[in-house]
């Protein structure tokens, strides 16, 4: 298979938008939008939990892609803003709401959180507003569709907070709530605003095709192209917002994002450089799958993964519903207790916890207890009732042994693996500034997706700056990231110590369970923070770019 990167998805002539699931009155429409400026594995339904304490407020509910496809596509360009932007109104008490979340009221919630989360913060400069829009874009297999995103503007009367702010186009993480919504401010997205907008950034963050009213049924996870046009065109809807309310962004695009977000931060780094419509002053990649070859073959090599059970059937999907072609039947993948009615599973309204509870999804258990290989201390992966038929992983593993696949170049044969490489990111060279982030220790997300990334980036020239949480002392400009991510273990381990004299379960595994989503990720985004902010102390950066 050729490894030159794909075309880049970025804008049919026009799209067909179908009716979203709450009908949009025509008067709402807007005008097909000037292209002028532009724009986890993730982690579990329960991502940056942590971080969930973070804030007591949140607003009221306010087959592969092919060109011939595309040529069919007709309607709004995508991109257009389809609606909004809505106010998202914020709750700031029982009784009471509140338009926008000031400085004051936001340290004091940080304070409450802990030490450790007011550390990764800082001070709070900015109020932090927060709106709602939807835009068109289109799914895995090109088909037209929308999705929505959320807008929270920096405002007050530091100068930090005034003129033209930069804007980070951000990607979150796995999710499987089909009503997932960045403008809610919960989790993930208090996150964000805390170390963003509270100190000046203008943040876009998409909820993804699939998710929030998106009239799509499935979510194109993983996939590379999917998700950078979803990026982009969340990123022209943005803009054109932006408009309606007079606000100026500045000249300065950085793109970010966790798990499943890291992924879809190179991707769209990526398909912006083969565009040519926006320019990317830097990226941050953080605790991402990007060697996704790699990652499914160690998988299928006997070594899977925490979660693994959730995110397999997630990117079986996507595969499937891109054209991919990974199965004939459901029941040629899955064992039947779980083959029925696994294509829609995901994402719903159940929490990982119900669906493991109602016997959608096995806990742990992808292959049979006497499957071969196993890695050492992989034990928990192979049991039963398991989730993948020994007869799928033996094909894949023969696969793998005619066609070795470390660094992405091979020519697979199993359309699994095919799939998996053609979402693997090894296959460009950034440029644009990139900082990739994680720890070494993360069960989630393997380290070496940083690290074998970076090295096929350093061998083309272009190497990034990679931050293991683990380093500390380490000799560079992280410090403050990585005395966070020590501070908020001390936290998790004294909390699964707690857990764990009450539930009988060892500590090690309580945090474990707690690596990923817990204990990485605000720190990496610290540390993306920290990275754009050094950037934007350069003269040729104000400047433009």
């Amino acid at each position: 298979m050729s490894r030159n990167p794909p075309n880049d998805p970025a804008r049919p002539a026009r799209t067909a938008i179908p009716a979203p699931a709450t009908a949009i009155a025509p008067a709402a429409v807007a005008a097909p939008g000037t292209a002028a400026m532009r724009a986890a594995f993730g982690v579990p339904a329960a991502a940056f939990t942590l971080a969930a304490a973070l804030l007591a407020i949140a607003p009221l509910a306010a087959a592969e892609s092919s060109s011939g496809a595309r040529a069919m596509l007709s309607g709004p360009e995508r991109g257009t803003l389809l609606a909004g932007p809505t106010l998202s109104r914020i709750e700031t008490g029982v009784f009471s709401t509140s338009k926008r979340i000031a400085p004051a009221m936001l340290a004091e919630a940080l304070d409450k959180a802990g030490d450790a989360l007011a550390e990764v913060a800082g001070k709070p400069r900015c109020t932090i507003t927060t709106y709602s829009l939807r835009y068109s874009t289109i799914g895995g297999g090109g088909e037209p569709t929308d999705a929505s995103t959320a807008l929270i503007l920096p405002s007050g009367s530091d100068p930090l907070c005034q003129g033209p702010r930069p804007v980070l186009l951000y990607a979150h993480g796995t999710a499987t709530a089909k009503d997932h919504n960045m403008a809610r401010l919960r989790g993930e997205a208090k996150l964000v605003a805390a170390l963003f907008t509270a100190q000046g950034y203008i943040v876009v963050a998409p909820n993804y095709a699939g998710y929030e009213g998106s009239s799509l049924p499935y979510h194109p996870y993983l996939n590379a192209e999917q998700q950078a046009a979803d990026m982009t065109d969340a990123l022209r809807a943005a803009r054109a917002a932006m408009q309606k309310l007079k606000i100026q962004p500045g000249p300065q695009l950085f793109l970010a994002g966790y798990s499943q977000g890291g992924h879809v931060a190179l991707a769209t780094q990526r398909a912006m450089q083969q565009g040519g419509e926006f320019n990317v002053t830097a990226a941050a990649g953080l605790s991402g799958p990007y060697a996704m070859a790699r990652f499914g073959d160690t998988v299928f090599g006997g070594q899977p993964n925490a979660g693994i059970t959730l995110y397999l059937p997630l990117i079986a999907t996507s595969a499937q519903r891109a054209g991919a072609a990974i199965y004939s039947k459901p029941e040629e993948l899955y064992e039947s207790p779980f083959a029925n009615g696994i294509e829609t599973l995901l994402p719903n309204q159940l929490k990982p916890k119900e669906l493991v509870k109602q016997g959608k999804l096995p806990k742990r258990a992808l292959f049979a207890r006497d499957s071969q290989p196993q890695a050492s201390g992989a034990a928990a992966y192979f049991s039963s009732p398991h989730l993948v038929r020994t007869s799928y992983r033996e094909a894949y593993l023969q696969d793998l042994a005619a066609h070795p696949c470390d660094d992405g170049s091979c020519t697979p044969a199993h359309n699994l693996r095919k799939w998996m490489l053609k979402n693997d990111l090894r296959n460009y060279t950034p440029q644009s500034p990139l900082l990739l982030c994680g720890g070494s220790k993360d069960p989630a997300v393997p380290f070496f997706n940083a690290t074998a990334t970076a090295e096929y980036f350093s061998r083309h020239g272009a190497p990034p700056t990679v931050v293991d949480l683990e380093e500390q002392g380490a000799p560079d400009d992280f410090g403050l990231p990585r005395r966070a991510f020590a501070l908020i273990r001390e936290e998790v381990a004294r909390r699964a110590q707690e857990e764990a004299a009450k539930s009988g379960r060892s500590v090690q595994e309580l945090m474990l369970e707690g690596y990923h989503a817990r204990m990485a990720g605000a720190p990496c985004l610290l540390a993306a923070r920290r990275y754009f902010d050094a950037l934007l102390t350069k003269p040729e950066v104000l400047a433009t770019h």
